[in-house]
């Protein structure tokens, strides 16, 4: 019994996947590809120092596309290059600095789309962990969401 528990435990989606999912299921493929947990570093923030010494951003991206085709021939040219995905967010990221990470998840959403055409709706979530507040405080992270589809 025990084991039943912590397998579907360790198997289960994250809740803002889910919700994702559900959200972009009635206009969209269910089908999608995920990247979770790339880590990069940034020179992204208001403050002078963050520009200056940088610091760690974790993004997630999800990109709706249909798979059947890639699923039935077994063929990378079929599919969503998860390689050329992972290079054009290291691009954005580790590049230019922004002021605002609602800024750099745009960058990176609509960059995505441009380059895969294949590719019908994308989410990027970007978390700035020990993310300086005004006033002093520094929280465990804080983030942006966004969901962007194909006009």
């Amino acid at each position: 019994f025990f084991f039943e528990s912590r397998r579907s435990m360790m198997l289960r989606r994250p809740t803002w996947m889910k919700q994702l999912s559900t959200r972009c299921m009635s206009t969209h493929t269910k089908d999608s590809v995920f990247f979770q947990g790339m880590t990069f570093i940034g020179f992204h923030g208001c403050f002078p120092f963050e520009k200056e010494i940088g610091q760690r951003f974790v993004v997630d991206v999800r990109l709706w596309t249909n798979l059947r085709p890639s699923g039935e021939t077994d063929d990378l040219n079929q599919t969503v290059n998860n390689g050329e995905v992972y290079v054009e967010v290291k691009r954005i990221v580790e590049g230019p600095p922004r002021d605002l990470i609602e800024a750099l998840a745009h960058d990176v959403a609509e960059s995505l789309l441009a380059k895969f055409p294949t590719v019908e709706a994308t989410n990027v979530r970007i978390t700035k962990p020990q993310a300086p507040i005004p006033g002093g405080c520094i929280v465990d992270a804080l983030g942006v969401d966004i969901t962007r589809e194909r006009q």
